[in-house]
């Protein structure tokens, strides 16, 4: 009976699901896009000091291993044969920089995550080289601005201040990656024979990637003196990089390739279905991310908004672009509303905060912890609590903090409808944060659009999962319109008028105005004031 029940679910796909807050191994049956089991742990965040951010690529690797680990446990328990799985996907957070030995295979310093802002003094030393400091200089290049986001900046600040990484340059052992890289290369097999590659979308945000002729730009290298030997080799989102080296004990997914590779915010935009040109998807992670497909043509923002690659889905497939419209701080404000004050002890405990009183009473929360990204691309502001009376307290606060991720996503949506012509009627949405409800509601109401959840909110997991399955040589998930389930919803719709969703926002872009200049690099070092 129990191998019977096995058969009938046909070929699985895991997915790795490496986040900024946390790691998750999901496994989907590959006919149905049904998600059969996960496991998720969370990821430590080292701040060393102000404004640095960092990780432990070490830790991030095993707690791949942990979940893989776990999550096999219980697909045993529910009767699955976990040999069914034939490919895996990885996605991830985008951006962050890790650089390890090649013949160690050990890490030549903490990985160093897209929101940190030790850059910000090598970012002001590079545009000094730029004609008229221009910021977005390399943008028809990269589709990015110069900014302390990127790993270009991040490698650049390592080559400069970490010798152990200097001497390893030096002697040819230094590789570079993004956690796609770092986690590929290990799971291929790491200093024997692991496969050293990245995907086109993660190389997109490295500014070292030509995003029009598909390599690695020389002199992008150049500019910022970073050597190309380090790089790994870019491939398409979709075909097979190498085969699982062993780990589990049960010597389980031994051989299984891994076929898909995707930046966490195209793969949620894979995820959603976002095929078609003018489809678009918000992301509520640690940041928020809006990105719309614009298909096979670059299209260049005048709003502040990205150009970045949305997917190639195999080597002979074309490649399709996305406008994305970036936040730094959404999820993020929660943990730091548990962690840094304590007003809450569970994520989750902020809808209820936020539900008891209904309002914000006022107060407004720009939380500009890692300057704002999306439209503003304004590194020297800082987060900011304001409208304060005797009244406000920590409900109001927590009330506030959701809705400065409604804003924000109000701001890159408005800039979105100016760069493409056509306002979206509604916002596709999924991540973590979505479970939210007080969240999706005051999203809709800010925005004046219906707001549409699918009932299966991992979307990043299953389209790295979609990109795995359909790579050529595995071959067992259709990426053809017709062949995609259908997707049941929620649907949030505005339940208040326009006018005071206007009034709202207007309030709002004045606390913006005031988080901004709040720093300069150059502080003074004895502590008085300037």
């Amino acid at each position: 009976m129990a191998a019977s029940h096995r058969m009938v679910l046909g070929p699985l796909v895991g997915s790795i699901d490496q986040g900024t807050s946390s790691t998750r191994f999901l496994v989907f049956n590959a006919e149905t896009a049904e998600l059969l089991s996960h496991h998720q742990v969370e990821i430590q965040q080292k701040f060393p000091k102000e404004g640095w951010v960092e990780q432990d690529p070490k830790e991030i690797l095993q707690s791949v291993h942990e979940c893989v680990e776990k999550t096999c446990e219980k697909l045993q328990q529910l009767n699955i044969d976990i040999t069914n799985i034939k490919a895996i996907g990885v996605s991830n957070q985008r951006e962050t920089t890790v650089v390890w030995d090649k013949t160690t295979g050990e890490p030549l310093y903490n990985a160093i995550v897209w929101l940190d802002l030790r850059t910000q003094s090598t970012v002001e030393q590079l545009l000094k080289r730029i004609p008229g400091q221009n910021k977005a200089f390399f943008k028809f290049r990269t589709g990015l601005p110069l900014s302390t986001y990127f790993s270009a900046v991040k490698i650049r600040w390592l080559l400069d201040n970490v010798e152990g990484i200097q001497q390893a340059v030096a002697d040819g052992r230094a590789m570079f990656g993004t956690i796609d890289s770092w986690l590929i290369w290990s799971l291929t097999g790491g200093k024997n024979g692991g496969v050293h590659c990245t995907d086109v979308t993660n190389a997109s945000r490295t500014m070292l990637f030509n995003i029009h002729s598909l390599e690695w730009d020389p002199e992008l290298c150049q500019f910022f003196d970073i050597p190309m030997e380090v790089l790994p080799k870019v491939r398409s989102s979709s075909e097979i990089y190498g085969l699982m080296v062993c780990f589990l004990k049960s010597g389980a997914l031994t051989g299984v390739p891994i076929s898909g590779c995707l930046g966490d915010q195209s793969a949620a935009l894979v995820g959603q279905m976002c095929f078609q040109d003018g489809q678009a998807k918000n992301t509520y992670g640690t940041g928020c991310f809006l990105l719309c497909n614009t298909g096979q043509k670059c299209v260049f923002s005048e709003h502040g908004l990205l150009t970045t690659i949305a997917y190639k889905l195999g080597r002979d497939k074309p490649v399709c672009y996305a406008l994305e419209g970036s936040v730094a701080i959404a999820g993020a404000v929660v943990r730091w509303l548990r962690d840094n004050l304590g007003i809450i002890k569970t994520t989750q405990e902020v809808e209820k905060l936020a539900a008891e009183v209904g309002t914000s009473y006022g107060c407004y929360f720009v939380p500009a912890f890692s300057g704002l990204y999306a439209p503003y691309w304004e590194p020297s502001a800082r987060g900011i609590i304001c409208g304060l009376t005797q009244f406000t307290n920590k409900n109001h606060v927590a009330f506030a903090a959701l809705e400065a991720v409604c804003f924000q996503t109000r701001e890159i949506l408005d800039a979105m409808n100016k760069d493409c012509g056509i306002p979206l009627n509604q916002l596709q949405v999924d991540g973590g944060m979505t479970n939210n409800k007080v969240l999706m509601q005051l999203q809709s109401d800010i925005l004046c659009i219906p707001v549409v959840k699918p009932s299966m909110p991992e979307t990043t997991a299953l389209g790295a999962a979609m990109a795995a399955g359909a790579a050529e040589g595995v071959g067992i998930w259709s990426l053809n319109p017709g062949d995609l389930t259908a997707v049941t919803c929620e649907r949030f719709e505005p339940q208040i008028n326009p006018e005071e969703s206007e009034f709202r926002y207007a309030r709002w872009k004045k606390a913006v105005v005031k988080s901004m200049g709040w720093e300069t690099s150059q502080a003074p070092s004895n502590g008085k004031s300037e």
